[in-house]
């Protein structure tokens, strides 16, 4: 008989579910029985001092990584050591905290080649179905304007990417994952090293794509301003583990993370919520 998943076994409405997660990387213990779940069209922050291991969860949730035990569920499938271009066509797209645009490429470029599964990947369509390739092409085009002008990059379409300020190329990085149509967008520190004027934007868009798309989130981030801002639910981590999880108003009075945030200690993990 078929166990139930760690999503099925929650009984919420959850795109994403992980449970017990352990990674190592020699002595290091990055992970190390890591269990939370994202419910379907939220925005989840994943905070915790440095060295938590919150890029290695991120990591090992998108397929860059592979755990040494536990299970990653997403959508109702399980994807636990998938590798990352499997689990981006099933619908989980990650960003990362230094952005990867093709530098070479203009802005619109950039747009165009981020939709999966395009029939220009594959040579025979182009030679013998070029009315199918010449029509997809065209939809794409159009979308990576209306993409573009949400973001507020039309302007700069024709620019190579390499040109673009840090705030803008975090801006691009969004706008291409919106263009492969996410489910849920793993974004790792998005608001490291911007401008506050573009982190209100970015934040405005993020909130937008939620709210607009039903598109989840699960954000790695440092600003706790901005967390507590635009983030339903909030997960703690600490040395691997998952902490605690709530809103930013309760988790203020848990000293667990108190102590995990001034020491980088942790209080008895598992009697916390």
């Amino acid at each position: 008989m078929r166990q139930p998943t760690a999503v099925e076994s929650r009984g919420v409405d959850e795109i994403l579910a992980v449970h017990e997660l352990r990674r190592s990387f020699g002595g290091v213990r990055a992970l190390t029985g890591c269990s939370f779940g994202v419910e379907r069209g939220s925005i989840t922050a994943l905070i915790g001092p440095n060295g938590a291991g919150k890029t290695t969860l991120a990591n090992v949730v998108a397929g860059a990584s592979r755990p040494q035990s536990g299970q990653v569920v997403f959508d109702g499938r399980d994807v636990t050591g998938r590798p990352s271009h499997e689990v981006a066509l099933g619908g989980l797209i990650r960003t990362f905290q230094i952005s990867r645009e093709y530098p070479a490429m203009t802005v619109l470029e950039n747009l165009m080649v981020s939709p999966q599964r395009q029939a220009g990947e594959k040579l025979s369509t182009v030679l013998f179905h070029p009315r199918r390739f010449r029509s997809e092409e065209r939809r794409h085009l159009e979308r990576a304007v209306e993409v573009l002008a949400e973001f507020g990059l039309y302007e700069k379409r024709n620019d190579y990417a390499r040109n673009l300020s840090g705030g803008q190329k975090r801006l691009l990085e969004l706008a291409r994952a919106v263009m492969a149509d996410p489910k849920m967008l793993v974004i790792d520190e998005p608001m490291a090293g911007i401008n506050p004027a573009l982190i209100e934007r970015l934040a405005d868009h993020i909130i937008r794509l939620r709210d607009a798309r039903g598109t989840t989130f699960l954000m790695v981030e440092h600003n706790l301003d901005v967390v507590e801002r635009m983030c339903d639910k909030v997960v703690v981590m600490a040395v691997g583990q998952t902490l605690a999880t709530g809103t930013m108003a309760e988790l203020r009075g848990n000293a667990a993370v108190v102590s995990a945030y001034l020491t980088g200690g942790v209080v008895d993990v598992r009697a916390q919520g």
